[in-house]
């Protein structure tokens, strides 16, 4: 069964890139102990909070401030993704984060869709995202600006990311004003480490998708919304457990969640959270009794809600469909 599943063709729509470094890869650059910078990137028994969390995403961005760098780590990541047989990735990034040494963020999106091309085998379209800790910050606006600049061409949409315990998604109402004036869509982080007041102010804000949404279960109105919307929300449970939202992974409310609602099953950021998405996939089978046929219908959903135009959706769907008989017939 875990060579079947490794098999299956797979969509991620919540994958951070300077969450799935290769560690290998900064360990090289800053010239450190491999050991050492693991420690450093990956989720440990002290990370107890998203605050924690993002605390492992330092080395990475480090490094990330060069176009051969920002080209060889996305190269990187697509290699990994083909070879777990991801077929279709939205791979998400702030780039302001990436111009400290002197790169527009102009120039750090050009850079990241030059390592795109190295790996045609795995469709992938990027997801800029604004920064909650930017709110008097004008690289937001920079961000919509080159976003819309993008569009359709390596771009297909805006992200708002960051502590959302700290940064209320209500407060960033101006952002998402221009970028709707500008059309382009975005998904918007919320529900994570915030109740599930949180996610009613990204859907206020327009939000077509919700970026972990998981706090949708305090509250039987909002799911009920979100059902009739057609609302799909990115879940993560591997990350959620590292963020402390959750216990353990055995506590997850993903099977409720997919049992209610539309949902598509996510990494988050693969190094920092140490899994795979067929890592991900095992434990949904495992701890929560999924069905190969559960796995298809969040994949279906995610090409669905994906920033896909329908041609392309229409044509991974077909690919999904038929590969799931494929593996659903052999085991």
């Amino acid at each position: 069964m875990k060579k079947i599943i490794k098999e299956l063709p797979k969509v991620e729509l919540h994958l951070h890139l300077d969450g799935s470094v290769r560690v290998s890869t900064v360990a090289e650059i800053l010239n450190m102990d491999y050991e050492d910078a693991y420690s450093k990137m990956v989720c440990d028994k002290n990370t107890h909070s998203l605050t924690d969390y993002l605390t492992k995403f330092e080395l990475p961005v480090r490094i990330m401030q060069t176009k051969e760098n920002l080209k060889r780590v996305t190269k990187e990541l697509l290699e990994d993704l083909k070879e777990e047989h991801v077929i279709y990735v939205e791979l998400r990034f702030a780039p302001l984060l990436h111009t400290k040494e002197g790169l527009t963020q102009k120039e750090v999106v050009e850079a990241v869709i030059e390592g795109i091309k190295e790996i045609p085998d795995v469709i992938c379209n990027l997801i800029l995202c604004c920064t909650r800790d930017n709110l008097e910050n004008e690289q937001n606006f920079e961000t919509v600006k080159v976003a819309k600049e993008f569009l359709g061409h390596g771009v297909v949409a805006l992200d708002l990311a960051g502590d959302e315990s700290k940064y209320p998604t209500k407060q960033f109402q101006n952002l998402f004003e221009q970028a709707w004036k500008l059309g382009i869509p975005y998904t918007i982080h919320a529900g994570e480490a915030s109740d599930y007041h949180s996610i009613l102010e990204a859907l206020h804000l327009g939000a077509s998708r919700i970026g972990h949404g998981i706090a949708t279960i305090e509250n039987e109105e909002l799911m009920n919304r979100l059902r009739k919307n057609e609302i799909l929300l990115e879940v993560c449970p591997g990350s959620n457990v590292d963020t402390n939202i959750v216990t353990e992974k055995k506590n997850h409310p993903v099977k409720r969640l997919f049992s209610n609602l539309l949902i598509s099953i996510n990494t988050d950021n693969r190094t920092v959270s140490n899994i795979t998405l067929t890592e991900e996939y095992e434990d949904l089978i495992e701890l929560f009794d999924f069905t190969l046929n559960d796995i298809k219908e969040c994949n279906l959903n995610a090409i669905e809600h994906s920033f896909l135009n329908e041609k392309e959706k229409e044509k991974l769907k077909k690919q999904i469909e038929e590969e799931y008989y494929d593996a659903t017939y052999r085991s």
